[in-house]
């Protein structure tokens, strides 16, 4: 636990230098190498805390009356998000203000896009006009990792930061709904570790979710216990293979470790059952120190009962082709969170939504406004720390 004397120490580093060793955050051998963050696969518990650590410190520059600090003073951050957003892009800007880097902001609309300019091209436009990091937001998976890989090609030193791609990932959103949860537990030291064995519940449009994904990743890798619920047309069986499979390489927003449960002879039987459940894929990898637990349930309430927190999320009516639910009120009737079936979850349950809400539909509207329950308005809060600690680790490591 840091004490209040070395996080002085360390805003006054902050004020007066221009790169902060992270020895002072108590990793005295370690340093931040990571130099794109497109995806949480490849996170390990060392770098989750890192950047807990590092956002709980950012947290009190944000407390303070002059909540800015020169320590990207110089640097530019470039904000590509290629669809709409008001959250993650207004978080990001005022992070990137609050640590004094200069920021352009690009607009799909307007820009070259339009003139038959390839994105590629665009990024590069931004590179020769000095930036040092991107964020970069677009509703094709796999474009953050394109434009990463070009800046490796062309041998710069320059950060990408994948700011939700697709149906793939989210990464900084996963992180700020990680540091929300640990810091609600330990407001002075929130650590991976304080997740293990919690009963975590995400409830709702998991198919179409980045958010679910990153959480995915985020949430087993701490040892908690990982509960997915949705109806079967917005969480497809094959997310029971989603830890397995990409941690056996496959790098796409798919799936894969069904052999344990084809072994045990237990796929016919589930087919015939109303809910599907894993029985508890634990996979150890290299990346992680514990288990992985996830579980899946075509009805709410077994993936709620006895949980610690519940993250509900936003039915993507913009990402969805075919007709998948019979009607929002069917919806809300089998999967909307409400005071009545909180009662089945733990006394001291907090509810989590990445935002923005469908009022009535994933979340009751008294709910949401609720300080007993909610932690909505903490999230976008905790959001802006986070993300300061992501553009300092990035621009301060450079890998």
């Amino acid at each position: 636990m840091q004490s209040s004397e070395n996080r002085s120490v360390l805003m006054g580093q902050f004020m007066y230098a221009e790169s902060v060793p992270l020895s002072i955050f108590g990793m005295a051998n370690t340093t931040w190498t990571r130099r794109h963050i497109l995806s949480l696969a490849d996170f390990t518990p060392l770098e989750y805390d890192t950047v807990l650590q590092t956002a709980t410190s950012f947290r009190e520059v944000l407390s303070r009356r002059t909540k800015k600090v020169p320590t990207l003073q110089g640097q530019v951050v470039t904000n590509l998000f290629f669809e709409p957003s008001t959250r993650t892009r207004s978080s990001f800007e005022l992070a990137a203000k609050r640590l004094s880097a200069d920021i352009l902001n690009f607009a799909p609309g307007t820009s070259s896009l339009s003139k038959g300019e390839t994105i590629l091209d665009t990024a590069k436009t931004y590179l020769a006009m000095g930036t040092d990091l991107m964020v970069i937001r677009h509703r094709e998976a796999g474009v953050p990792q394109a434009i990463a890989r070009e800046m490796d090609r062309l041998g710069v030193r320059v950060g990408v930061l994948n700011a939700g791609d697709g149906q793939h990932e989210h990464p900084s959103q996963a992180l700020l709904d990680l540091f929300t949860i640990c810091t609600l537990i330990d407001p002075d030291d929130p650590r991976l570790a304080l997740l293990k064995d919690k009963k975590i519940a995400i409830v709702g449009d998991i198919l179409h979710s980045r958010v679910a994904r990153s959480n995915i990743w985020s949430l087993t890798a701490s040892g908690a216990e990982v509960h997915l619920a949705g109806p079967p047309t917005l969480l497809p069986k094959l997310f029971e293979e989603f830890v397995g499979r990409q941690e056996a390489g496959a790098r796409d927003w798919g799936l894969g470790a069904r052999k344990e449960e084809e072994e045990r002879g237990k796929i016919g039987e589930r087919s015939q059952e109303p809910e599907f459940k894993t029985q508890n894929s634990e996979l150890r990898t290299q990346n992680s120190l514990l288990p992985r637990k996830l579980f899946l349930h075509w009805s709410l309430e077994p993936a709620i009962k006895d949980a610690d927190f519940v993250m509900t999320l936003r039915l993507q009516k913009e990402r969805m082709t075919n007709h998948l639910l019979p009607s929002l009120r069917e919806y809300h009737q089998q999967f909307g969170i409400t005071r009545d079936r909180l009662k089945l979850c733990k006394p001291d349950v907090k509810v989590l939504h990445p935002g923005p809400v469908n009022r009535g539909v994933e979340i009751s509207s008294d709910l949401m406004d609720d300080p007993q329950f909610s932690l909505i308005s903490q999230q976008v809060t905790s959001g802006v720390a986070v993300r300061m600690a992501l553009l300092y680790l990035m621009c301060s490591g450079k890998g």
